[in-house]
C-alpha cells in the first residue's frame, strides 16, 4: 500500500476500544464508546496552504492520536479499514 494524503489530511489505522480497564474492570457493551476515538497515523499530507506557504502538520507517522468520532471518512484499502481525517479534527497526541 502506498497512499499519500493530500493537503492537511491524515490517514489513520483505527485502534479498537479497550473492553477491559487497566484495573481489571470490564467495560459493558452499553457504555458510550462514541467519543473520542483513537488511531495510529499511517501517512500524512504535506500540510495546509496558508498565504502561499505550506504549513507542515504537527502529527507524524507512528503517532497515536485521539480524534472526534464523527469527523473521519472511512475507507477500505486491500480489505482493511482506514480513516481519513483532517488535522483540525485531531484532538490530541497520546504520549
Amino acid at each position: 500500500m502506498n497512499i499519500k494524503p493530500l493537503s492537511n489530511y491524515v490517514l489513520l489505522e483505527p485502534l479498537s476500544a479497550k473492553e477491559k480497564t487497566d484495573s481489571g474492570f470490564f467495560v459493558p457493551q452499553t457504555a458510550d464508546k462514541d467519543r473520542p476515538e483513537q488511531g495510529k497515523v499511517i501517512a500524512v499530507g504535506p500540510g495546509k496552504k496558508v498565504k502561499g506557504e505550506i504549513l507542515p502538520l504537527s502529527v507524524k507517522k507512528g503517532d497515536i492520536v485521539i480524534f472526534s468520532k464523527y469527523s473521519p471518512t472511512e475507507i477500505k484499502i486491500e480489505g482493511k479499514e482506514y480513516l481519513l481525517v483532517r488535522e483540525d479534527d485531531i484532538l490530541a497526541v497520546v504520549e
